[in-house]
């Protein structure tokens, strides 16, 4: 293989970021990432939890007294701030302006984030996981329709993954022989 088809494409790249992110995430329903993008470069990150200030999901050990996970219940909110707010959030906190920009996100947004986006003026969203269903669908297709959003599900490619998961795993920035880069396909 080629040296250069050993990289990952910009979608891979910035998706692998969004995932890279989701390990921060303090929600003990979904981990979910995100990563805002303008010209190829990373203007802001995001991961669901709670409210910065307010105790964790995953440091108490449940979202509500006797509620072991936030989707466990019909009638419960969610305490998480979800990734993409997170992430548009932090841009609005430093300043930086995400008109123009594209977010990739490990699962797809619900419609609440959805409008966020829009709002933000994002018009690209790159997605791992389907999350949204029945009238959900009707109403993010509909923004679609209106060219409001352009939505696009991706996935890392085996390939990616693995090199991937290799240089997290071992040493890369040191000549060392006994690591070697070069790696199967699982």
């Amino acid at each position: 293989m080629d040296k250069t088809d050993q990289r990952p494409t910009w979608d891979e790249y910035f998706l692998m970021i969004a995932k890279l992110a989701a390990t921060r995430s303090t929600c003990l329903a979904f981990p979910v990432g995100a990563v805002i993008v303008k010209n190829k470069q990373v203007v802001a990150t995001g991961y669901n939890g709670s409210p910065s200030g307010s105790a964790h999901c995953t440091t108490q050990g449940f979202c509500y007294p006797g509620l072991d996970s936030c989707d466990a219940s019909k009638t419960m909110p969610s305490r998480a701030v979800h990734a993409e707010a997170n992430a548009i959030a932090q841009a609005a906190k430093h300043g930086i302006s995400t008109d123009g920009g594209s977010i990739y996100v490990t699962l797809e947004p619900c419609i609440s984030c959805l409008k966020l986006i829009i709002s933000a003026g994002i018009r690209e969203v790159f997605y791992e996981t389907s999350f949204n269903v029945g009238d959900s669908i009707l109403v993010r297709d509909s923004f679609i329709k209106e060219r409001l959003i352009e939505l696009k599900q991706i996935e890392v490619s085996k390939h990616t993954f693995n090199r991937s998961a290799s240089f997290l795993l071992n040493c890369v920035s040191t000549k060392n022989p006994s690591i070697s880069l070069e790696f199967k396909d699982v």
